[in-house]
């Protein structure tokens, strides 16, 4: 057997009350396709950087195979000292490796390499920092979660690249089609110790409950066994007036085992608080359409929604997916067509943009409005402590200010504060971002239980297979089509995937390695971040166009009174401009957040 390219040993690392890594192992033979799996905070990412090279452990040895080269793509790259997003890639190649591949990557993943990477969205700086290790084609790739702010077309391209690569490869990510796809190995990490099973992903989890049911038993055992040597000490033979010593040490031992043993970490429990329930139709839209200037974002979509329903919507970034949403659930009128809610709605919606809270708020703050100590939970209060540990915090961080959380956490907080509004209806912008596995196991149970309606944007292919009845996808042109099933079912009927390319109907999950990737969106230009007032404008536009939808409304309803004009001429002259004033300026509300709204689609999720 070959021995290793990259060999970890004995590795450990202490930060706070506890090791978070300790002991850990990890080798990556020539052509491995290992995942690193664990909670999040569990090291996985630590692990990553010190197989990298980029932080030392505590204790243990790196060795790398001499002329073995490796390359690691961190969550958040480093632009510093590079003028564009070609000289960021061309650093990261060698003195022997192809020049032309930087640009042909770039290239690929929809980038000229003219880009200033001071002004890159978040898409994009990941875009090119997959574009600088993939390029060197190195020996051992580490990737820490490459799909982060990919959109699905760009997912499924880069998971056959990965899958032609020859080298080695160290995946991190959270999602779990991704990963089972690629892996061939995995090594979980747990309570700051690794464990390396010879699967991939597919059956590790099958493996891993059966570890943790096995533990819990033998937990119980030790414990029931103190109880029996604890009852010998008390109520043995009462003649006895010298304990056994040895017996006395074994106890003090299995004492101490106990005290040693970290049990594994609880499960989140994510309950929405719902409303009394809706009526049973609850959206119907009619041959909707929007125009952004020449641009058809969506051109005569009908559907209907009906009470428990679960609708997913996928697309391209810049596809307009958010603008449909907006329109479906009545924050957006569209331009022709009519929509049509159902009665007695009660809508909660959880935004992909977590960047929206203060971030000197405390997480107690963020839950509680700051206004005392307890949460409003549906119709009731929970205190703010109870509430978070049902999201997996723990109460010491009440008083953490938001900018230190890590994105699991972040999305935790968004996805609590989201759950408690009551609702029959659940609006949910990419609500898997950042989640682990397993608290994405507990929300797609949530979801399962709740009697009311969702509709879901995702990117995650797995979650929406797992969670919806349907799948709404865009076809061009403005044109979107409503597929029965999840989304491999919607695959199978629709014979492509989202880039256009052909699927094998009879073998979903066989893909062809070399396919072309997707051509980039036309709206790839998009270059600027939103600006304080534009991100203020995105919040105050919708209750600004709703108020001017009611204006406009009670106006209308005052001039169909047939007798206004005799009574008053002068009333009916300027409740008429202004009429024509509201409708200009609706109009004009409209054309801004539409406008805004699908940068932000694109700066965020590109």
């Amino acid at each position: 057997m070959a021995p290793p390219l990259l060999q970890l040993s004995d590795i450990a690392l202490t930060f706070g009350r506890h090791p978070l890594l300790e002991g850990v192992e990890l080798s990556v033979s020539a052509g491995e396709r290992v995942c690193l799996v664990g909670r999040n905070g569990s090291g996985k990412s630590t692990l990553l950087k010190i197989a990298a090279g980029l932080i030392d452990a505590d204790h243990g040895e790196r060795f790398v195979q001499p002329g073995a080269s490796v390359r690691y793509l961190p969550q958040e790259p480093d632009f510093t000292g590079h003028e564009t997003t070609l000289s960021y890639v061309e650093a990261g190649l060698g003195a022997s490796d192809d020049t032309h591949q930087a640009r042909y990557l770039l290239q690929q993943l929809g980038l000229s390499g003219d880009e200033d990477p001071a002004r890159l969205s978040g898409g994009e700086a990941r875009r090119a920092a997959l574009a600088r290790v993939l390029a060197p084609q190195p020996d051992i790739l580490l990737l820490d979660e490459p799909t982060n702010h990919l959109d699905m077309p760009t997912i499924e391209w880069l998971e056959g690249t990965l899958a032609a690569q020859r080298g080695a490869l160290v995946l991190i990510s959270h999602d779990r089609r991704f990963l089972e796809t690629l892996s061939r190995v995995t090594v979980w990490i747990d309570r700051g110790r690794a464990r390396r099973v010879e699967v991939g992903f597919k059956e590790f989890e099958a493996w891993r409950d059966q570890q943790l049911a096995e533990e819990e038993v033998q937990q119980h055992k030790l414990d029931r066994k103190i109880v029996r040597e604890e009852h010998w000490v008390r109520y043995g033979v009462t003649a006895r007036r010298k304990r056994n010593v040895r017996r006395m040490a074994e106890l003090a031992t299995l004492r101490q085992d106990r005290r040693d043993h970290r049990r594994a970490t609880g499960k989140a429990v994510i309950e929405a608080a719902q409303a009394e329930k809706s009526g049973s139709l609850v959206i119907e839209a009619k041959g909707i359409s929007k125009l952004f200037g020449e641009r058809r974002i969506v051109d005569g979509f009908s559907t209907r929604i009906m009470r428990g329903d679960r609708v997913g919507i996928v697309g391209p970034n810049g596809s307009g997916k958010t603008t449909l949403v907006g329109m479906l659930t009545g924050v957006l009128a569209p331009d022709s067509g009519e929509v049509r809610l159902g009665a007695n709605i009660e809508m909660a919606s959880l935004e992909q943009d977590r960047d929206s809270l203060d971030p000197n708020w405390t997480l107690a703050e963020a839950l509680t409005g700051g206004r005392g100590d307890h949460v409003a939970v549906g119709t009731g209060h929970k205190h703010v402590v109870s509430y978070m540990k049902d999201f997996l915090f723990q109460p010491e961080q009440a008083r953490t200010p938001l900018r230190v959380l890590s994105g699991g956490e972040r999305g935790r907080l968004m996805l609590a504060r989201a759950l408690s509004k009551p609702s029959n209806v659940l609006v949910l912008d990419e609500p898997t971002n950042d989640l682990d596995l397993e608290t994405l196991d507990v929300l797609e149970e949530m979801l399962s239980d709740y009697t009311g309606t969702v509709i879901l944007i995702s990117h995650d292919r797995d979650f929406l297979d797992r969670v919806v009845h349907s799948v709404i996808v865009p076809e061009g042109d403005g044109r979107w089509s409503e597929y029965p099933g999840g989304y491999s079912d919607m695959l199978t009927q629709r014979g492509s995937d989202l880039a256009g390319h052909a699927v094998a109907k009879a073998k979903p999950a066989a893909r062809d390695k070399t396919a072309a990737p997707p051509e980039p969106s036309a709206s790839g230009s998009a270059k600027r971040r939103l600006s304080f007032k534009d991100k203020h404008a995105l919040e105050t536009l919708p209750k600004q166009m709703a108020a001017l939808q009611d204006e406009a409304k009670t106006l209308a309803d005052a001039l169909a009174d047939a007798s206004l004009y005799a009574r008053d001429a002068k009333a009916f002259a300027a409740k008429s401009e202004r009429l024509s004033s509201v409708q200009s300026e609706l109009a004009a509300a409209e054309e801004k957040w539409l406008e805004l709204e699908l940068l932000r689609e694109e700066i965020e999720g590109a």
